[in-house]
């Protein structure tokens, strides 16, 4: 991608401008119109007025990966307050399977190779396989309406991690994220940690596939009780021993999954009960008895999905998610009541959170958006008409922020730090954008965007979810690239 241009200002000297310097400084054929990402939306564009993020706003930077510039307007019609239309909005989104969202399934069913059944994703090429999981999440994130379900659907996917390159989850990480994580993105906890136990992508990558003891002298292995201890359930601090980790692994000896050495049923899962081990357990206090075998996985799931750790880590780390970096202990403790008092219901948990004064009454605009979260907000703020998505994800592999790509069991950080050296990397995006410069087939009418909001200062208002300052205008007015400084500004970067 050509980065700077001799008939107009370089990117560079955009950036160093006195107009930039100042807001920086601050703190078949495919039918076109039905595979758009983003195609002209109904509705009309009522930009925020207030000088700051209102509580309209505040939710659609928090429940969505950034507003469409008419969803401000559709929400607030949505009640008669700013609190009764956001309850409303949050009643919607907690009910993806009534919201009509049959554009952005159709965009994704195009990308055949993920919905394929599990044996014959071998037939596919590692890298298209990759790239179509990608690509579909794209389109999902920019085009679903059903916005709070694909922020759920992203963080389940850090939560229960796979590295898309390891081994067999090449082919296999597409049924996962398929069957495990979007299946059960907004159902409940113990179901999806079940199902990500026995998902054929899980098994391989942290090794539960060889987690076999045949005989008195054999250990098991151990990876997979670890993270599932450490990770997925309790948390690093939850309160279990080396002893409950070795234990666990005991529990979930005998299950295996049919590789690229067999002929028939690649990818199945089994449990070979002589290579459990069937002995009596003690996990976290709990005695397991003798000749258990496949039940003991249940068993030992029933244990650490509710124990009081695993509602205090979970409630932490969606805290982190939608409210802040570092959440008040009042908003943990009442997410993590409502997590355990309904047995780990995910839409009941996050009512809890969408309710506490935290997030109602706390910090905005106080969160960094990941480059995943930025790049998709920019292109659903600028009504980006994107026909291809692979030019986009370069620039996520740019970032770090590739989705299936995170080499470690934890996943990608959900906190500010590790994405302050993306910066530059967002402001070429921004540009570029702005510019029609990514890629012919991804555009914006940014005059068009300027008529619909009624100026640049509705434009400005829609993107950053408040009135800008004066000192905001004035660059912006200057720099007379309106999107694309807008695109590039500290306000645009939180949400």
């Amino acid at each position: 991608m050509e980065m700077e241009r001799s008939d107009e200002v370089t990117r560079r000297k955009f950036l160093m401008s006195s107009a930039g310097a100042a807001l920086f400084s601050m703190a078949g054929c495919e039918r076109i119109e039905k595979m758009f990402l983003l195609g002209p939306q109904p509705g009309p564009v009522v930009p925020p007025s207030g000088k700051g993020i209102d509580l309209i706003s505040h939710a659609l930077n928090r429940l969505s990966f950034g507003p469409d510039p008419s969803e401000y307007a559709r929400v607030k019609e949505m009640g008669e307050s700013e609190k009764e239309a956001v309850a409303a909005y949050v009643d919607e989104q907690l009910d993806p399977d009534s919201i009509d969202d049959k554009r952005a399934t159709r965009a994704v069913r195009r990308f055949e190779a993920i919905h394929a059944p599990l044996a014959e994703m071998y037939e596919y090429k590692e890298e298209f396989l990759l790239e179509q999981m990608t690509r579909a999440t794209l389109v999902g994130a920019t085009r679903s309406k059903r916005q709070l379900f694909e922020m759920m659907v992203h963080f389940w996917s850090d939560h229960f991690n796979i590295d898309a390159s390891k081994e067999e989850c090449r082919w296999l990480k597409a049924a996962d994220d398929r069957e495990v994580i979007r299946k059960h993105a907004l159902g409940n906890f113990l179901e999806m940690v079940r199902a990500s136990a026995l998902s054929p992508a899980m098994l391989w990558y942290l090794d539960g596939r060889e987690n076999r003891k045949w005989n008195e002298d054999e250990k098991p292995n151990e990876n997979y009780a670890r993270e599932l201890l450490e990770l997925h359930t309790l948390g690093v601090d939850g309160g279990y021993s080396q002893k409950d980790v070795m234990e666990v692994a005991r529990c979930l000896s005998g299950w295996t999954v049919r590789g690229l050495e067999r002929m028939l049923k690649k990818g199945k899962v089994s449990f070979d009960s002589e290579a459990h081990d069937d002995g009596v357990k003690v996990v976290l206090g709990h005695e397991i008895a003798a000749g258990g075998g496949k039940t003991d996985l249940d068993a030992v799931l029933e244990i650490v999905c509710g124990h009081p750790s695993t509602a205090q880590h979970l409630a932490q780390k969606l805290c982190v998610r939608f409210i802040d970096d570092d959440p008040s202990q009042d908003a943990v403790e009442a997410t993590a009541k409502a997590f355990s008092e309904s047995g780990g219901d995910i839409k009941t948990t996050l009512r809890a959170l969408f309710s506490t004064k935290a997030f109602l009454e706390g910090s905005r605009g106080s969160k960094l958006k990941r480059p995943f979260e930025f790049i998709i907000s920019a292109l659903r703020g600028s009504r980006a008409e994107v026909r291809s998505e692979l030019n986009l994800i370069d620039y996520l592999v740019r970032m770090g922020h590739a989705p299936f790509q995170y080499p470690t069991p934890d996943g990608y950080s959900d906190v500010a730090s590790p994405w302050s050296g993306t910066l530059l990397w967002r402001w070429h995006f921004a540009i570029a954008l702005a510019r029609n410069e990514i890629d012919k087939r991804i555009k914006v009418n940014e005059a068009d965007l300027i008529e619909k909001a009624g100026g640049v200062a509705g434009l400005s208002s829609s993107l950053l979810g408040r009135v800008p300052t004066e000192e905001e205008s004035a660059s912006i007015t200057r720099s007379g690239e309106a999107l694309a400084l807008l695109l590039a500004s500290p306000g645009f970067q939180w949400r």
